[in-house]
Formats: C-alpha cells, structure tokens, sequence
C-alpha cells in the first residue's frame, strides 16, 4: 500500500510534519530543506514530482523497476542514487532497493517498490532523523547521511546472521555428517555472492562522493560518508572471508564424506576376503565330500569297513582345511608385508 510523509527540516533544527505535497512545496519557500519519504508508491506518484523538483524521466522508471543495480547519476539540480537494504530472517535472505534524489533543497527517499509490506527498509528513520537532528539540519546531505548510515548498519545486521548460519552448519558437520544437509552451503555462498556485488557497486558510490564529484553533498559532510565507506570495505572484507569459510567447509564435508566412503568400502572388502578365504578352504572340501558320497571311500576299504573309513576320511578334511587356512594365511601377510 502506498504511503507517503513530507517534512520540513527549519534551519533551527524543527522536523515539522506537512500533509500533502503542495504545502511541502509552499514550506520548501521557507529557510531550511523538504525531505519527501515514499513507500511503494506509484509511478503516476513519482511523476508529480518531475515538473517541481527537476527529477528525469529516466530515475522515476528505475524507482518503479526492481534488482536494480546500486549505482549514482547526477543530472541538472540533483542527484540521483539507488541503495540495497538487506535484511535476513528464516534463512533468507531480503534485498529491497532505497532510492534517493538529492540537491541542495531537498531529499526524496523512495522505499518498498515491488516487495511485501513486511519488509520495511527504512521503517522507523523518522525517530533516527529526529535524534540526529542537530546533524541533520546542516542540510539534505546531513540527512541522507543518517539514512544511509541505518542502510548500512542493516547490512551488518544480516552478515551477522549468515555468520552464525556458517557456525552453525560447522558444528553440524563435526557432529553429524549423516545430517548435514550440503544445500545449506550453497544457499549460503549465493547469499553471499548477493551481499558482496551489492556492496561491491555502493562502496563504488561512497568512492565518487568522497571524491567531490556531486555539488549536493558539500565538503563538510564528506567526512561522514567516509565512515559509511569504511563500514562497506569491512564488509566487503567479511564476504569474502566467508565465502573462504563456505568453500573450505565443503571440502571438509566432502573430505569427511570421502573417509566416510572408504571405510564402508573397506569393511566391504574385509566382509568379502573373508568370504574368499572361507570359500578357498572348503572348495577342495568340497570337493572331497563329493567323491566320498559316492561311497567310494568304503568300496577302497570295503563295505565292512566303513566305521573306519569315513572317521579317516573326516580326519583327513579337517587336516586339508587346517592346512588350507594356514597357507592362505601365510600368503595374505605375504603379500601385506610386501605392500
């Protein structure tokens, strides 16, 4: 649902709610800046604003397009800039795109566009604006500072969830490999693949304002947007920390799998020399036990003798299968030592 709040920032430091667009435009007559917050609004909306505040054309349409890539344009009396809010709750992970004009009179601040209503990213600034207030008076780059500032601080917000995501799925690795589930790893890393392109093209901007190239961001206020450049080269620093960490546990979780998979194999083959070795044994046995149940041994002997022939007859199995398991013992340990 489409809202939208327009204040007025007295050069005393007033934050003064106005109702509808036309008294912002006739208080923006007045000394101080106008700050224009929408949230999901329309494109007719937006498109208001080009006639009284100079905004292109062009910025509207990419307010109203979502998975835009952060980026900064100046054009005629403004600038324009898109941001990534980022937040991350249930194991997914939310980019919602702020998107902010800037001049020397005004800030808009255009939020919400294309996303649920419960992702919010600049719900509850207006109580950040209002205790920065001596801050924010000096001017709209004061302003889009602070806002910024709670843009960033989100993120970091987010990468300390996917930090202890990481931790976790560590712990469940050492301590249950049959459990892990290897997909977790790989929504992680493309979590993080999103959050470092994000913060790759803002650092980028940060680099271009602390440079001096806009005329809406005076001198005085580039310090502050330095400390907002430090915070995303730290984070930055921290994707691709963890994006180590996520490759480094996969090939934990597919080395401990590996050694999973050979000792089961291993155990298949000792199952199966075994069975070798006892089939070995009882093949002559056996065969044995074939020419002697045709009573061949008691016909060598003859029939009257059969209560000695066949006791010599087992007598003489048991012997061959002795000497069968001995041999083929001494040959394994053979053929092990010469290993």
């Amino acid at each position: 649902m489409s809202e939208s709040r327009f204040y007025h920032i007295s050069p005393e430091g007033k934050l003064v709610h106005v109702a509808t667009l036309t008294e912002a435009l006739a208080a923006a007559r007045q000394k101080g800046f106008l700050w224009l917050d929408y949230y999901q609004p329309t494109k007719e909306e937006l498109s208001t604003l080009i006639e009284p505040f100079g905004l292109h054309p062009l910025a509207i349409e990419d307010c109203t397009d979502v998975d835009q890539v952060p980026k900064i344009e100046d054009f005629p009396g403004n600038t324009f800039i898109i941001f990534n809010a980022l937040s991350y709750a249930d194991k997914k992970l939310a980019v919602d795109e702020v998107d902010l004009f800037i001049s020397e009179n005004f800030l808009i601040t255009v939020s919400g566009g294309g996303y649920p209503e419960t992702r919010r990213p600049l719900g509850g600034i207006e109580r950040i604006v209002e205790h920065e207030i001596e801050s924010v008076r000096k001017g709209p780059a004061f302003l889009m500072h602070v806002i910024l500032d709670y843009v960033v601080d989100q993120k970091f917000v987010a990468i300390e969830a996917l930090e202890d995501q990481l931790d976790a799925a560590e712990e469940v690795i050492m301590a249950s490999l049959s459990s892990f589930n290897p997909a977790e790893l790989l929504r992680l890393r493309r979590d993080l693949l999103v959050i470092r392109k994000s913060i790759f093209h803002e650092r980028e901007i940060l680099v271009k304002i602390c440079r001096r190239d806009y005329p809406s961001i005076p001198e005085e206020a580039i310090f502050h947007y330095r400390d907002i450049y430090d915070h995303l080269a730290k984070f930055f620093e921290l994707t691709e920390t963890y994006r180590d960490i996520v490759t480094g546990l996969m090939e934990i979780y597919l080395s401990m799998l590996n050694n999973q998979l050979a000792k089961t194999a291993n155990e298949t083959n000792y199952s199966v020399r075994r069975m070798s070795l006892i089939m070995t044994i009882f093949m002559p046995l056996t065969l044995l036990a074939g020419i002697g149940g045709m009573s061949e041994w008691s016909m060598m002997t003859g029939p009257a003798n059969w209560k000695i022939s066949y006791p010599a007859f087992m007598l003489v199995m048991v012997v061959i299968g002795i000497a069968n398991y001995y041999l083929l013992k001494r040959m394994e340990k053979k053929s092990q030592d010469q290993d």
